[in-house]
């Protein structure tokens, strides 16, 4: 009896240590949508079958959503060589619209002439580009979906949506994780995050928001803050690392307001946005950049009610100023 016991015994530790050897933290790194990208997963999946999931990502998205692909459906859409939308563009302008309505149309994807003219789009920027022919083009009413097809009230309208995309895309890749069975993992593109579970530690994920200062372009090597996110998403939006200077010495940021065509200049230096999907942080996060310090404080004030948290970090003089809505931080 004894000797059958201890036999269990060990049987029992065998299929505990099997568990813990086919369970672990794999980590798989590659490029997506001309950035990179990190999955940090607790998985028995093979990493080559992760990474060829997420480039079958990247290939649908940039066959969809890059205004950076000419032959992408978003750049036949805007050339108007067709107007037929498929499921990803139309979730895409479902939660723009949200947002659109959200901000009092401080958030707008039809900026694209704006973008572009200014050199943070496709093509090359032109040194003063003429704002008042531009914005007549620029608006989400000046457009409307009917039967998975767009009506545009102008041909020259385009849409941009490039303050989406990444994180439409993070969700994308956690989605598929999580048919694979995977319950913890970290996803991350281009610096915009999905998370569930616990890391490797058994704590929740811990990410890094970089300090805001101009030509900051070594992601996590001056990090202002660190948030502790679990089956959360969070997008960081900022004006510090996109930008140039004019023959006039003036910055250009690449949040522009659609209302005015101007570059955004305010004392919010960086918006991180923590929801439950990473599309919508990653557009609210571009939202509040473009409403301004005062506004984004004011909206943010009446989300947190709704489960959208902020971490806003202002310039005050030489210093900075924090305002945050976070539960955990």
């Amino acid at each position: 009896m004894l000797r059958l016991k201890a036999i269990f015994a060990i049987l029992l530790v065998l299929v505990f240590v099997g568990c813990a050897e086919q369970s672990r933290y794999v980590v798989v790194e590659g490029y997506m949508l001309g950035t990179t990208f990190r999955v940090v997963a607790n998985t028995t999946q093979p990493q080559d079958q992760i990474y060829a999931e997420a480039m079958r990502i990247d290939s649908l998205a940039k066959g969809s959503m890059s205004i950076f692909n000419g032959e992408s459906l978003l750049s036949r859409i805007n050339d108007n060589r067709t107007d037929s939308l498929d499921c990803h563009l139309l979730k895409n302008i479902a939660v723009a619209r949200r947002i659109y309505n959200l901000s009092n149309g401080a958030y707008d994807i039809t900026v694209k002439p704006l973008t572009e003219a200014y050199g943070f789009a496709s093509k090359g920027k032109i040194e003063h580009p003429n704002v008042d022919s531009l914005l007549q083009f620029v608006g989400f009413d000046k457009f409307s979906v009917e039967n998975n097809r767009i009506i545009k009230q102008d041909k020259r309208l385009q849409l941009d949506l490039n303050s989406l995309a990444k994180g439409y895309t993070v969700d994308l890749v956690a989605q598929t994780l999580e048919k694979m069975g995977c319950s913890d993992y970290l996803v991350e593109v281009g610096g915009e995050i999905r998370a569930s579970g616990l890391n490797s530690r058994g704590v929740e994920w811990r990410v890094g928001v970089d300090s805001p200062f101009d030509g900051n372009n070594a992601p996590g090597q001056s990090c202002q803050s660190v948030i502790s996110i679990s089956n959360k998403a969070l997008a960081t939006s900022g004006n510090y690392r996109r930008y140039y200077t004019d023959s006039q010495g003036n910055k250009i940021t690449h949040t522009i307001n659609p209302k005015t065509g101007k570059s955004i200049h305010s004392r919010l230096l960086s918006a991180t946005v923590v929801c439950d999907k990473c599309v919508e942080a990653d557009a609210m996060a571009t939202m509040f950049m473009a409403m301004g310090d005062r506004e984004a404080v004011r909206l943010a004030d009446e989300l947190k009610h709704q489960g959208v948290q902020v971490y806003f970090i202002l310039a005050n003089g030489e210093e900075y100023e924090e305002f945050s809505t976070l539960e955990n931080k």
